[in-house]
């Protein structure tokens, strides 16, 4: 019998210091930090970092001003997230991501534009929003190009999910919004059928589906060389009215 199976539950196992794994949201890519990022981590995160065993977090005192907050879910490297931060200084934002080296090039980048109205995560999205942030906290949930699982038998790993949907709903004050962009067209489909079939949200496009990208969404150089190959990029965004 492995050492595993002599625990009732995982709880059991981790009070006893026994490491078990578990199923996430995500795949953790963790790569090497680079000499830049591991040094901004050290230098800056007490400045930046949140951490997911701090709890509920007070917005207002964790910024010291009562601006609306931005929540990026998957920042990746955090370039185009700087960017909005540096653009909208009237603004709070906290973004979350597993991936080390991203946080620490995100943190790297925006000490080095002298970006203040910034906090990132380095955790499980899910995690933060069940533990860390309050319910009816947030203006707008921004989710850019999440991992699309594009093979069907995978499908059920996309995070945009109904309990996901009503999650982010829970988290936004009446009239935020919750902004999603993807570059895989059965993606945007599923989201969009997803959002149109929960409650209290109501669809900001004209045209009941998609809405043009947004001023406010930087375009990556991996969306504008996308561009030139002809492939698509679909903006979603639907308001909590409920």
């Amino acid at each position: 019998m492995t050492e595993e199976r002599t625990h009732k539950t995982i709880e059991d196992a981790e009070k006893e210091g026994k490491y078990i794994r578990k199923v996430r949201s995500f795949v953790k890519r963790e790569g090497r930090l680079t000499n830049g990022q591991a040094k901004a981590l050290e230098q800056f995160w007490d400045v930046m970092g949140l951490s997911h065993s701090e709890g509920l977090i007070d917005p207002n005192k964790l910024f010291e001003n009562n601006n609306p907050v931005v929540l990026e879910i998957g920042f990746g490297m955090g370039k185009s997230l700087v960017e909005m931060a540096k653009n909208a200084p009237d603004l709070n934002f906290i973004g979350i991501e597993v991936h080390r080296p991203g946080v620490g090039a995100c943190i790297s980048l925006a000490q080095e534009e002298g970006v203040k109205n910034l906090k990132v995560y380095e955790h499980d999205a899910i995690e933060i929003l069940a533990d860390c942030i309050p319910d009816g906290s947030l203006t707008t949930v921004q989710l850019f190009f999440p991992d699309p699982w594009h093979k069907k038998k995978h499908h059920k790993r996309r995070i945009v999910q109904p309990e996901f949907v009503e999650t982010i709903r829970q988290k936004l004050k009446i009239g935020g919004v919750f902004h999603m962009a993807t570059d895989w067209e059965n993606y945007a489909e599923c989201m969009l059928e997803d959002m149109n079939n929960s409650e209290g949200y109501t669809n900001l496009s004209e045209t009941k589906d998609y809405v043009p990208r947004p001023e406010s969404r930087p375009l990556t150089k991996f969306e504008n060389r996308g561009q030139r190959l002809g492939h698509g990029v679909w903006d979603i965004q639907f308001k909590r009215v409920d």
